[in-house]
Parts: structure tokens; C-alpha cells; sequence
């Protein structure tokens, strides 16, 4: 970032690779120092993102950033929750867990956020450096319990815990915070669709919360696109009784919890124009190898594998996986687009679509693919509200 001669702006960059480091450590420490020596006549303005976490990392002393990492990837490696790392990290940082706006007390505080998490829990967001924690040292120690790791607590970590167990004020509250969601994956989508009904679609929105496996999740994607098409097409021969119930049970598994399913084939049924869905979330991948790519393209190839199981008659069908930072994975790309046809191509040109599956290695299979041509490329957006899904459904 270019400053002006003595301005007034600092700038510190750290947490490289979104992991928490010293240089992260420094600055996290220089906020802290700012938010101390604030009155009640001052008013702290706070911009949070993801990867707030790791930018912000100020463990309580006698607690070192290395004991901090490694309790983390600990938890991690033995299949701890985001929410149960989050707990810990809370418990163990002068910053999260409203750490920050208890330091800028009685500064008013007001929080800017975009959200990166699913149903926008500002608690979560960057571990709530302005959100009071819920959380007790109970809570903390039935997780590394549950993980088997009590006894691998560092003799730092249990004084800190003892300490806030101990302590006679009890959990603070935030009562001189303001927490304001201004960019979330909702208000993505809402303007998404409005984008869509302008170029003449009938844009449903399913659901902003899409979670669950990956391969899961293709199956539905894959699975709606056919059951769409008796919708649109009342001609062609119907969805059987079993194909909407195993819609509706794919759906069941996944656990979204807004899914506006019915209101989508409702809608198809009504009308017989072209049809826009979206959805938005973050599916999971389970890495089977050491290939490249991102949950976009894996998700991308694996609907494309779908629609390809299923007769979809006179109806062009496109979908549109993409990450809204503009970059999916390690990689440059936000995304991948497919179709029906994507089989086919990849035939024509000797790839192996199962074999890139299983190697986790989408984004080399998208290169090769007419050349990257089903690549989604936006450059680098500037925000992060997770993942957008779009399935375009045409009637010919």
C-alpha cells in the first residue's frame, strides 16, 4: 500500500498463508496498545473479515504463539470442529473473544463486518475480537478432553485457565459495542439474483448455507438439474416417485437448514422460461491426493459427473461454482463452469475424469480441458463472503 509522507495510516502485514506469525504478533500487540489508550469521548471503528483470526493473533501470557500453534494444529490433526478451535483460541487470546473491545473500554466501539461463516455468527467471524465469549475454561477443557489432549497441556495453557476460572468479574460484556454485518454471503446472492431476473431469468435463491460433503452435494446439484427438467418441460417423461424422493432425502442429508427447495420447483412448474438457482456456502473436501485445485472446481467436475448420469432432454444446463474472493484454492482461478457435455469434451481430449477425482487434482484438469477454457477468472475481489453455486436451466 502506498501512504503519503507523514501519514497518519499504519500498515503491518503478517499471518502469510493465513497462519498466525510474529509479524502478526506485532501488530496485534500495536492494536491492542491503541485500543488501551482510548476515552470515552474516542470511537474505535473496526473493520473484520476472515482470516481475522490468524492477523490477530495475541496469546495471554505466559501462553507463546508456538504453545498456541501447537495446541491448535493438535486439535485440528484429531478432527476438532472450527467452533472448538475457535473456543480455545478465545480462551487463550487478550484480542478474541471481545478481547479487543474490552481493552478500547469505554471507548464506544463499532464493528464493520463481512462475513465469511455460514448463518453470519459474529461470535465466530475472526474468532468475535468484538463479541463477548459464551464460552467457560469448563468448556475449554471438555474439549481437549474429548480430543485426549489434557495431558499434553502446556504448563502455560492450565495457568491461564486456572486464572480466568478463578476470576472474580466473571465473563465482560460488550455493552459499548456496535456489530454490524455490512457483506455476507446473503446479500451476495440477493444481488446475484437481482442481476439474473434483469437478463430475464426466474431466479430462485435455494440457500445460503450449503454445507456438507462435496460429493454430496454434486449428487444434488446433478440430481435437481433432471428433476428441473420434468418442471420445465411437462412434455418429456416426468421424474419418477423415487427420483423426487431421493432429491428431497440428498437434500435431507446435507442439513441446510433455509433450503428453499420446493419454492424452487414450484417455480419452474409455474413458468417456462429460462431458470436461475442459487445457492451459496462452503462445501468440504476430503483429500484423497495431492493434486491442485479448490472445493470450486472439485465441486465444478463432480456436478459435472452428475449431469451426465441423468437424460436431461431439451433443456441446456450450465453450472457455476466460484469463490467470491476470486481465488479458489492455490490456485488463480475463483471457479469452473460445466455441462452435460463436459464427459464427452473431456473423452475427446484423453482425460480421465474419475482419475482426476481421485487425485483431488481439478485445476489440472480444467487446464487441460480446451484449454482452461471452463476456468473462472476474476482477479482477486478484495472481499470474502464464501462460495456462490449457479445452475442455469434453459428449456431449448
Amino acid at each position: 500500500m502506498l501512504l503519503k509522507p507523514h501519514s497518519h495510516v499504519q500498515v503491518f502485514e503478517g499471518a502469510e498463508d493465513n497462519l498466525p506469525d510474529r509479524d502478526a504478533l506485532r501488530a496485534a500487540l500495536a492494536i491492542r496498545q491503541l485500543a488501551e489508550g482510548l476515552t470515552a469521548d474516542d470511537l474505535l471503528l473496526v473493520l473484520i473479515s476472515g482470516g481475522g483470526s490468524a492477523l490477530l493473533p495475541a496469546p495471554i501470557p505466559p501462553v507463546t504463539l508456538e504453545e498456541k500453534q501447537t495446541l491448535t494444529r493438535l486439535l485440528a490433526a484429531r478432527g476438532a470442529t472450527i467452533q472448538e478451535l475457535n473456543t480455545i483460541r478465545k480462551a487463550l487470546s487478550q484480542l478474541k473473544g471481545g478481547g479487543l473491545a474490552q481493552a478500547a473500554y469505554p471507548a464506544q466501539v463499532v464493528s464493520l463486518i463481512l462475513s465469511d461463516v455460514v448463518g453470519d455468527p459474529v461470535e465466530v467471524i475472526a474468532s468475535g475480537p468484538t463479541v463477548a465469549s459464551s464460552h467457560s475454561v469448563q468448556d475449554c477443557l471438555h474439549i481437549v478432553n474429548r480430543y485426549g489432549l489434557r495431558a499434553a497441556l502446556p504448563r502455560s495453557v492450565k495457568t491461564v485457565l486456572s486464572r480466568a476460572d478463578s476470576d472474580p468479574h466473571g465473563p465482560h460484556s460488550c455493552g459499548h459495542v456496535l456489530n454490524v454485518i455490512i457483506g455476507s454471503n446473503v446479500l451476495a446472492l440477493a444481488e446475484a439474483q437481482r442481476q439474473a431476473e434483469a437478463l430475464g431469468y426466474q431466479a430462485v435463491v435455494l440457500s445460503a448455507a450449503m454445507q456438507g460433503d462435496v460429493k454430496s452435494m454434486a449428487q444434488f446439484y446433478g440430481l435437481l438439474a433432471h428433476v428441473a427438467r420434468t418442471r420445465l418441460t411437462p412434455s418429456m417423461a416426468g421424474a419418477s416417485v423415487e427420483e423426487d424422493a431421493q432429491l428431497h432425502e440428498l437434500a435431507a442429508d446435507l442439513q441446510i437448514p433455509d433450503l428453499q427447495l420446493e419454492e424452487a420447483l414450484e417455480t419452474m412448474a409455474r413458468g417456462r422460461g429460462p431458470v436461475c438457482l442459487l445457492a451459496g456456502g462452503e462445501p468440504t473436501v476430503q483429500l484423497q491426493g495431492s493434486g491442485r485445485g479448490g472445493r470450486n472446481q472439485e465441486l465444478a467436475l463432480r456436478v459435472g459427473a452428475e449431469l451426465r448420469r441423468w437424460p436431461l432432454g431439451q433443456i441446456d444446463v450450465l453450472f457455476l461454482s466460484g469463490g467470491t474472493d476470486g481465488q479458489d484454492g492455490p490456485t488463480e482461478a475463483a471457479g469452473a463452469w460445466v455441462t452435460p457435455e463436459l464427459a464427452s469434451q473431456a473423452a475427446a481430449e484423453g482425460l480421465d475424469m474419475a482419475t482426476f477425482l481421485a487425485h483431488n487434482d481439478s485445476h489440472t484438469f480444467f487446464c487441460r480441458l480446451q484449454g482452461g477454457a471452463h476456468l473462472l477468472h476474476t482477479g482477486m475481489t478484495g472481499t470474502n463472503v464464501m462460495d456462490t453455486h449457479l445452475l442455469f436451466l434453459r428449456p431449448r
